[in-house]
């Protein structure tokens, strides 16, 4: 496993970390506390420090199951968290210091913690980065030692060029994959300015990057790749990255000429991610300890080669650019 720095925060973590949206259940299935510290304990022993989870996953089971297996471990770790998204109607005037700080107390109490080592504001409302008060409450817990670091998980480009104003984000959580090239642009050219980290979140398209996926692929009804292809219950570019899936299918049977037959197109996804410099680590999912271990197997590629580079970009000005580029 290879670290890279995590901006300002100074944290040495695996360039593969783990998100934990799907641990312990997939999409929509009822939460397994038993296969999610499996999963967990498995990414450690592999070399994983970093975790990603937020209340909402699984009402607060995700960072219970998270934080449990952590304490059990003398290594040196990390957990990440979000908050906000309980808010509902989810709207900008939802979001208030005093309901923020309610917010931080109940994941403290889920992962029994004195501290969280990265409180991050969970897809909040364009309108909530241009609200002062709301990252002042940061440097409030901070100072009460409630948090090391406040960072921002963001739909849009705009939101994370207005978040890093703040001189107290000290990361920002964002999608960028092979569907989604935008941040590459101007976004972490400023991230690498201001020292923020970057950690980039949805690197497969929601599996549409593994290349597993195929026009006859049924989700569950409670599996937002079902539900949410227009954004009927978040944001749409949540599911699929915003790429259209019968569009996304044509791409990536393109994609997957680019190379080997015989080579998994996700950990090419993920390799592809992580040839930018200003990206700090990826979060893929995982439902089984099985597909974190192919994640992880990413490190020992080699760099696409500027055909493989140029392909994949040819692909995406093709297919995806035109619906997607401008959106997010």
């Amino acid at each position: 496993m290879l670290y890279r720095t995590l901006g300002k925060t100074g944290f040495k973590i695996s360039e593969i970390s783990l998100g934990t949206w799907q641990v312990g259940g997939k999409w929509g299935d009822e939460f397994n506390e038993q296969s999610a510290e499996q999963i967990v304990n498995r990414a450690i022993d592999r070399g994983i420090n970093f975790f990603d989870t937020a209340d909402v996953y699984s009402d607060g089971l995700s960072e219970r199951a998270v934080a449990k297996v952590v304490r059990s471990h003398q290594k040196k770790l990390y957990i990440a968290t979000k908050c906000g998204r309980q808010i509902n109607p989810h709207v900008s005037a939802g979001y208030t210091p005093e309901v923020l700080e309610r917010f931080v107390e109940a994941s403290l109490k889920n992962m029994q913690a004195d501290c969280i080592d990265l409180i991050q504001l969970h897809c909040p409302p364009t309108e909530v980065y241009y609200r002062p008060e709301i990252f002042e409450l940061f440097d409030k817990l901070k100072a009460q030692g409630k948090i090391r670091f406040l960072g921002v998980s963001v739909e849009k480009v705009e939101e994370a060029l207005k978040a890093i104003e703040y001189p107290n984000v000290a990361t920002v959580q964002i999608i960028f994959n092979m569907f989604r090239h935008r941040p590459a642009e101007l976004f972490f050219e400023q991230a690498r300015k201001h020292n923020v980290g970057v950690i980039v979140r949805v690197p497969l398209a929601s599996g549409l990057l593994s290349g597993k996926i195929t026009a006859q692929t049924t989700f569950g009804k409670d599996d937002h790749r079902q539900f949410n292809r227009k954004g009927e219950a978040f944001d749409k570019g949540e599911t699929f990255s915003g790429v259209d899936f019968e569009t996304g299918l044509k791409a990536v049977e393109e994609i997957k000429v680019l190379f080997p037959e015989d080579s998994s197109l996700a950990q090419w996804a993920l390799r592809w991610i992580l040839m930018y410099p200003e990206v700090n680590c990826v979060i893929p999912g995982a439902s089984r300890a099985e597909q974190m271990e192919q994640n992880i197997k990413t490190a020992a590629l080699p760099s696409l080669t500027k055909y493989q580079t140029a392909g994949v970009k040819k692909i995406y000005d093709k297919y995806i650019k035109n619906p997607v580029h401008y959106l997010w």
